[in-house]
């Protein structure tokens, strides 16, 4: 078994008076950090994945702001590799998939933000891609959505994508439970 670590889109723009506040955005950045730290101690695979907008549209990761810096909570060390994408999909059109081949990695574990969107997209995808994957999800963080008017709370939208994507997807732990079993 070859293990990496994913920390996805922890970056300012999701913390307290960024572009995209999530709601438990510091708790969560504050469990990656105790994961990042056990990977850096056993000099394992830590990769920062950066999303950066490109749509015209987009209101939040905006180039050469600071909003889209990775947040200094989990900042990457100088010889950790940074994969920038541009899509909720860490995957989608980056040299991600090929990196995490390169170095024989059978394992994933995945952390960050936003759970129900980049998070359960990457997730899916590295498990079609053949990856056993740990996910903790006390290290993730989102925010309220609304549908048809209904508006669907943080902890629910997290407790329910992390629901859908226990065993099927990935083994679902927390940050304590996986410092306990490394």
């Amino acid at each position: 078994m070859n293990t990496a670590l994913l920390i996805i889109d922890i970056q300012n723009d999701y913390f307290a008076n960024g572009a995209m506040t999530l709601v438990g955005s510091e708790y969560a950045s504050l469990n990656a950090k105790k994961i990042i730290e056990k990977f850096r101690k056993d000099n394992m695979l830590v990769i920062h994945i950066q999303h950066i907008a490109t749509k015209k549209n987009a209101t939040f990761f905006l180039p050469d702001t600071p909003g889209v810096e990775i947040n200094n909570i989990v900042k990457p060390l100088e010889d950790e590799k940074i994969i920038i994408k541009h899509y909720p999909n860490s995957f989608r059109e980056t040299g991600l998939l090929d990196f995490i081949k390169n170095n024989n990695i059978t394992d994933l574990v995945i952390c960050g933000m936003m759970t129900h969107m980049c998070i359960d997209a990457t997730t899916r995808a590295a498990k079609d891609f053949g990856f056993n994957i740990t996910l903790i999800g006390d290290a993730c963080a989102t925010k309220d959505l609304e549908i048809n008017g209904d508006k669907i709370k943080a902890g629910d939208v997290q407790n329910s994508f992390l629901a859908a994507l226990n065993s099927t997807y990935a083994k679902i732990i927390t940050t304590q439970q996986f410092l306990e079993r490394m």
